[in-house]
């Protein structure tokens, strides 16, 4: 952007104040290359000694300039080419300028005045030249700074030339007006010397804050630094920089969404701006579904009920709806009633029935119901429901069963002891249902019920168990088995074996066994249901935290959940640009309904993969699509239905930071090289604040967009921290980045956020030295070493003192002692703000540098005394 010229005032001579304020400057009117008439003010006293002739602007209004620049049209006349003049004549003039707030002052002191410059001509005519009409103008430009007043005075000194003013021209620069990333920054003046004025934009209509936007205009009336940006308004789209109404048919939900997009099915948009589309009568939209999701209704019945009854417990199974009304999150519910024998009369069963695993909410087509009364006749409502049954006024689809219980058995226990064995004798069941098969005995010493348990079986109503502790508690449970299955066990019955030397003695016990499930519902902690669970990570209300994918059972559901699925149709591969560790990766272009066609980066996973291989190129993408930031790279979507698989991302032009920086030596400001590295720590801040650890930041691993906004990418080796602050994941092998790793990172493999912060102090010195190699060509080994024994990296050639100190801050040995991500945000922040800090650079001590006749000379680094780099080079004749 270039800055505009903004004229305070243009004067021909004519316009200049006249006497007093002239001494001997005369207006004459001559004539141009042009033969066009031209009123000029001169003076050509050159005969005379001690000459002091001036002429006096009148009060020009600096309209709130702290810089003006005067430029000046004249000419000189060589004092060679005056027969006779004595050698005081002059070929300079002298220009000053008075401050001040009064409009109308009459006399200014000659002491008084500020000399700005002495003014000589690049071109001087001679009297051959005036009557040849071969004009040589002369033109300078000068400038006045640090103004504060209302305005000035401009005054011109003649000490004995011959000259003439053609024309005086004032003016001040500013950054123009303009709308950047849907913001506008105003006609802002530009500040005094080299100071930066920071501007913030005003968001344009229909559109909000993202992120604060801002910009600051450059002494030369350049913008600079963009930060921040706004995003149209729900129901808008930006279209040239301006937010447009979402046409009929579309809509837009959220402000962070960037195009309208057609409406989902069964749903419509009459009028333009909306935010969502209104669904068809008889459907609905559940309120936790995305603005995006196809209007839905209520399943119909559940199909195909069957029972199976098991003495005072039955089994229910059904097949889910015909009619799932579009939605997969179908659940069920029962209903249970209890009739009478001719079935015309049915009241609630009521608490004491019991639903494995539940009565409402099921996710499963069957259900366990216990606790029923032997011979009796219940019925049961089977009910189907989704997200939004509860919106519907229309009866939701339901099944009825009925079922018919079997009758009780009891069974009498006599028992007899010794010192090590306990010998029971029990009575079947007065009716029972089915014949007997089998009876089954569980016993253990009292208190180890979960530790250790025997079970025996039996033909007979009589069993003897030996082997039995003397003088020790044991528990026995019984139980019959029938045709039918398993009845439960009988109350507890605590049997004591005898002392050492103490006789035996009989005791009977009588215990009523009723024949059901077996099931006994466990007591519920009131607290569990507060608590949501989600793959095996607590989800505190109103927490955004970072999911890894490997906590999924199923990886695939990660990737549906947060990526969203493309059609390869809709893809248009262009050209291939590199290569990664699953594939290639290209170029193209991405079409999707209703949207622009942007330009995206594609990557595809090679054929012959595994499924390893396939899930681990995924998860790229199940990681990618949990981050919405302007600072990380963006996810598109996935392809995982037809062949290649490919992830899709948007494209950054300029690629990765490390190519580009090396592409561009020296080509950049150090305010835009702080802009990068200030981008990029925002988006560490993003993805720390999430409790997610990168484990790979680098150069390489940062992209550039056309905008020279960075980008944090290639999220191949993050993993997640727990809840701790201070907890680090610990991996089992894999390849380290030692030279961007943090000491503790590479001695224990413990990763945090205070290791990316290390690593960003690496990134740093690769932006400062425009790509360089960290450690140059050290071996890993040697790294490692150094970096123990304190060393750490010199400061680039040109790099300000507070940038190598923050580097160095980012180094410390203990993780506790190196900033926070959002803390280096706030430090770049003030450095953009106040450039004058970024001056100071940091004292180079060289030792030696030879260069032999084909060894191009390296870069040099500064160091303290104590570390003096040298540079030795053989030269070869």
């Amino acid at each position: 952007m270039t800055g505009d010229k903004v004229a305070l005032s243009y004067l021909l001579l004519l316009a200049l104040s006249l006497p007093p304020l002239s001494i001997y400057w005369e207006e004459i009117s001559v004539m141009d290359e042009r033969n066009t008439p031209m009123r000029t003010y001169q003076v050509c006293n050159v005969m005379e000694a001690n000459q002091n002739n001036w002429l006096r602007t009148r009060h020009i209004s600096r309209e709130g300039a702290q810089r003006v620049y005067i430029e000046i049209k004249f000419t000189l006349r060589d004092c060679n080419s005056l027969p006779g003049v004595p050698g005081t004549c002059k070929e300079t003039f002298n220009m000053y300028y008075y401050e001040s707030n009064n409009a109308n002052l009459w006399f200014i002191k000659e002491s008084q005045y500020v000399k700005i410059d002495t003014i000589a001509a690049d071109e001087s005519f001679t009297q051959v030249d005036v009557g040849d009409r071969v004009m040589k103008l002369n033109t300078e430009v000068r400038d006045i700074s640090n103004l504060s007043k209302k305005g000035f005075y401009l005054a011109f000194q003649d000490l004995g030339a011959c000259i003439a003013l053609v024309s005086v021209r004032v003016f001040y620069k500013k950054c123009p007006l303009t709308v950047l990333n849907l913001a506008q920054f105003p006609d802002t003046i530009t500040g005094g010397d080299t100071a930066l004025v920071e501007v913030h934009g005003m968001c344009v209509n229909a559109s909000e804050e993202f992120e604060a936007p801002k910009m600051y205009c450059s002494a030369d009336g350049g913008w600079l630094v963009p930060i921040g940006r706004c995003v149209c308004k729900p129901g808008f789209e930006e279209n040239k920089d301006v937010c447009q109404p979402c046409r009929p048919g579309t809509y837009k939900a959220s402000a962070t969404d960037a195009y309208c997009t057609k409406c989902p099915p069964h749903s419509s948009s009459p009028q333009e701006q909306a935010v969502e589309c209104v669904c068809e009568k008889s459907f609905y939209r559940a309120e936790t579904d995305p603005r995006s999701m196809a209007c839905t209704r209520p399943p119909s019945a559940p199909e195909n009920p069957i029972s199976t009854v098991n003495e005072t417990c039955v089994t229910l199974e059904w097949s889910p709806p015909r009619d799932t009304g579009g939605r997969g999150d179908i659940t069920y519910s029962l209903h249970c009633r209890k009739c009478s024998g001719d079935g015309r009369k049915c009241t609630p069963c009521g608490s004491s029935v019991h639903f494995v695993p539940r009565q409402f909410g099921l996710s499963s087509a069957t259900v366990l119901v216990t606790d029923l009364q032997p011979d009796s006749n219940y019925s049961f409502t089977i009910e189907s429901q989704n997200g939004v049954s509860d919106l519907s006024p229309t009866p939701r689809g339901t099944v009825v069963i009925n079922v018919t219980t079997s009758q009780t058995v009891s069974v009498v226990l006599k028992e007899r002891r010794s010192k090590d064995s306990v010998t029971l004798a029990w009575q079947g069941p007065e009716r029972p249902n089915g014949a007997i098969v089998e009876y089954e005995v569980i016993y253990y010493e009292k208190n180890q019920r979960e530790q250790n348990y025997t079970v025996l079986k039996t033909r007979s109503n009589m069993m003897t168990v030996d082997g039995l502790k003397p003088g020790t508690t044991y528990v026995f449970r019984v139980r019959a088995r029938t045709d039918g299955g398993y009845g439960s066990y009988g109350g507890e019955i605590e049997l004591e074996t005898s002392h050492e030397g103490k006789g035996m003695n009989d005791k009977y016990f009588c215990a009523f066994l009723f024949r059901h499930c077996g099931y006994i519902k466990a007591k519920q902690d009131p607290d569990e249901e507060k608590m949501q669970f989600q793959h095996g990570r607590v989800k505190l209300p109103g927490s955004r935290t970072y999911i890894h994918p490997h906590t999924y059972e199923d990886p695939n559901q990660a990737v549906r959940d947060f990526a969203k699925e493309i059609d390869a149709s809709n893809i248009r591969i262009e050209r291939v640009i590199g290569a990664g560790e699953f594939g290639e990766v290209c170029s193209g272009r991405l079409r999707v309904q209703g949207k622009r066609e942007i330009y995206v980066a594609i990557k595809s996973l090679k054929a012959g993969y595994s499924d390893k291989q396939r899930r681990d190129f995924l998860s790229e993408a199940s990681i990618m699509g949990q981050f919405d930031h302007p600072n990380i790279i963006r996810l598109e979507g996935v392809v995982t239905r037809c062949k290649p698989v490919m992830i899709i991302t948007e494209f950054m032009e300029n690629g990765s930071l490390d190519t580009f920086l090396k592409k561009h030596d020296g080509q950049f400001t150090v305010i835009q090289l702080v802009g990068m590295l200030r981008g990029i720590a925002s988006g560490m801040k993003y993805l720390s604040d999430m409790s997610y650890v990168h484990r790979d930041l680098a150069a390489r691993n940062i992209l550039v967009n056309s905008n020279l906004v960075c980008k944090v990418s290639d999220f191949g080796l993050s993993r997640v921290l727990e809840d701790d602050p201070e907890a680090a994941y610990t991996t089992r092998g894999g390849k380290i980045p030692i030279r961007w790793t943090a000491p503790e990172a590479i001695a224990y493999r413990k990763f945090t956020s205070a290791s990316d912060v290390w690593s960003y102090g690496i990134v740093m010195w690769e932006v400062i030295s425009y790509g360089e190699r960290p450690y140059w060509e050290m071996s890993n080994q040697d790294v490692i070493k150094a970096i123990d024994e304190g060393y750490r990296l010199p400061a680039p050639m040109d790099c300000p003192v507070v940038l190598h100190q923050l580097m160095l801050d980012c180094w410390e040995k203990g993780r506790s002692d190196r900033p926070k991500f959002g803390q280096i945000v706030t430090i770049l922040d003030k450095l953009i703000r106040n450039p004058a800090s970024l001056r100071e650079f940091v004292l180079c001590h060289i030792h030696t540098v030879t260069f032999g006749l084909d060894t191009p000379p390296p870069k040099l680094y500064c160091a303290d005394p104590q570390n003096i780099i040298i540079f030795t080079f053989t030269f070869y004749t």
